[in-house]
């Protein structure tokens, strides 16, 4: 079965955005294995507030060939054949269960915790910035009971930045 990798940026305070929603604070000065993760990919989950500021700010071009799905109850249609609207977490077993690569849950925080409730979420890398925000969106909120996860794998970067990986034990 695929695996579901929640792989996201966060700050030392455990933020995922700023307090207006910005991300200007996540570094872009390397790689930081983000290709090797694009290889390692061909679905996204997302949220619909993520899928509209993914989509304002041109990031859905980059994920061209990539299955999309948004979890929406707002959204009629799916905007292209790419891009499939998702209304509840039932759909998701289908996917999983079905043939390709892993899946990237790219975020919101709601949905980041509907999949750790349903004990969905088979990875998470953290790639924690040297940065507090002080305040902002919170990565986790609202989880509904405590969820174990065991450290994989650590990469360190000369900026400061360090991604950690967790998998469900």
């Amino acid at each position: 079965m695929r695996k579901v990798i929640l792989n996201v940026a966060v700050s030392l305070d455990g933020l995922i955005e700023g307090p207006n929603g910005e991300y200007d604070w996540c570094f872009t000065d390397q790689d930081y294995g983000l290709t090797d993760f694009f290889n390692s990919i061909d679905t996204i989950f997302m949220g619909r507030k993520s899928y509209e500021v993914a989509q304002a700010n041109g990031g859905m071009s980059m994920w061209k060939g990539v299955n999309t799905y948004v979890f929406s109850n707002t959204i009629d249609q799916s905007p292209s054949e790419e891009v499939k609207i998702i209304r509840s977490m039932k759909d998701v077993a289908g996917i999983l269960q079905g043939p390709g690569k892993n899946i990237w849950l790219f975020g919101g925080a709601e949905l980041t915790t509907a999949f750790i409730d349903d004990g969905l979420v088979d990875e998470m890398w953290l790639s924690v910035h040297p940065i507090v925000l002080g305040s902002g969106k919170p990565l986790f909120k609202n989880i509904h009971e405590r969820k174990k996860f065991k450290l994989i794998d650590t990469l360190v970067y000369d900026s400061g930045l360090i991604t950690l990986k967790y998998s469900q034990p």
